[in-house]
């Protein structure tokens, strides 16, 4: 392609240049000779020759071409202010801008970079709750019992909460569980408390801990009540949920950093924290736990009906809407449920009338 270019013997005339050899910091001041090659030339010397397709141009201040070439040293460069010579080089060197992004290198990246974030997504939504179902049967017991023990910490910490210890309510407290978790076929393994916390809400942490916030049982109304979000609860440590959130949960928030360049994985560790905190699971694990605590209570005998009743009293009534990115299912679906086919009681009350009131009162003491 260069032979085709009718090429001027000699352009130095009135058009010099500044050379660096990339070896010294020295500035020299050369003259240019466009042949078959760029030679560039210290009065009768010629420093260097650069061919045309080597040549590339470099970042450069207005007014300035500035000029490196492949084969030369990594530092060596040209910098040429004559407008006529600058003009006469570009035209030579037709490889002169290959280097830079063009429209169609930068939506290349564009494309990768959406590719790359399609495939984050679809591992998230459908490799990682395979992975998570995988490797939850493969952790050992002891590793998720010393979790639990750090989340318990954490959670009465958060709360600012106390095991609540009034006697006759722990009394109480103690014969509905044990009714409960034989119920559910538990061994006695199983641990459980009332925290002193307004927040209503009851929870399972990993390696067999159960807790129930006195909130929550300020705005029962009955035993049954109560004795459904327990089962409910023992139904996430029966199936291992909580370990199996952490997996997963800490495995999406690791790629989704890495997505916007958390590459130490921090965010991760935060979010699995927060994941056995809070006790969140996913919806189909909720569900999984509602039939668990359904049928515990068929086999003790009483209704499941008065747990839905008791959740949508917590939460209210909630919006269709909001069913798409609830994690629970809705509390009146769930209502519905646990009040379809369910059959009259025809087991004893679990707790008699003082026993329901002295587990009311199992945080008096702590207030």
């Amino acid at each position: 392609m260069d032979s085709d270019i009718q090429i001027p013997a000699n352009l130095s005339s009135g058009g010099s240049a500044a050379y660096f050899d990339g070896t010294s910091s020295r500035r020299r001041m050369v003259t240019l000779r466009l042949a078959d090659r760029l030679e560039i030339d210290e009065g009768e010397q010629t420093l260097a020759a650069w061919a045309y397709s080597d040549v590339r141009r470099a970042d450069s201040p207005a007014g300035v071409l500035r000029l490196s070439c492949l084969t030369a040293p990594a530092l060596a460069r040209l910098e040429v202010r004559d407008t006529g010579l600058a003009g006469e080089l570009v035209l030579h060197c037709t490889s002169i801008d290959d280097h830079m992004i063009g429209r169609r290198g930068v939506a290349a990246i564009v494309g990768w970079s959406i590719a790359a974030a399609a495939s984050i997504v679809a591992v998230v939504l459908f490799g990682l709750p395979l992975i998570a179902d995988r490797l939850t049967p493969l952790v050992p017991e002891a590793f998720e019992r010393r979790l639990g023990e750090a989340a318990d910490s954490q959670v009465k910490t958060m709360f600012d909460a106390r095991v609540c210890d009034n006697p006759a309510g722990q009394k109480a407290f103690d014969k509905l569980v044990t009714a409960i978790r034989e119920s559910a076929g538990l061994d006695t393994s199983v641990q459980s408390g009332v925290l002193s916390s307004p927040v209503p809400n009851a929870f399972a942490l990993p390696g067999g801990k159960v807790y129930l916030f006195n909130g929550l049982l300020a705005k029962a109304e009955n035993a049954d009540e109560i004795a459904g979000v327990l089962a409910h609860e023992l139904g996430h440590l029966k199936h291992r949920d909580s370990m199996r959130g952490l997996i997963h949960n800490g495995g999406t928030s690791f790629l989704i950093g890495l997505l916007f360049g958390d590459i130490t994985g921090s965010s991760a560790l935060i979010f699995g924290s927060r994941t056995l905190v809070t006790s969140s699971h996913s919806r189909e694990a909720e569900t999984n736990a509602d039939s668990f605590a359904i049928d515990v209570m068929h086999r003790l005998g009483r209704p499941a009906k008065p747990t839905g009743e008791l959740l949508l009293r917590v939460t209210g009534k909630e919006g269709k809407g909001l069913s798409i990115v609830s994690t629970h299912p809705l509390s009146e679906d769930r209502l519905a449920r646990m009040s379809r086919q369910d059959p009259p009681a025809s087991g004893p009350p679990l707790l008699s009338a003082e026993e329901w009131k002295a587990l009311k009162s199992i945080c008096s003491a702590n207030i």
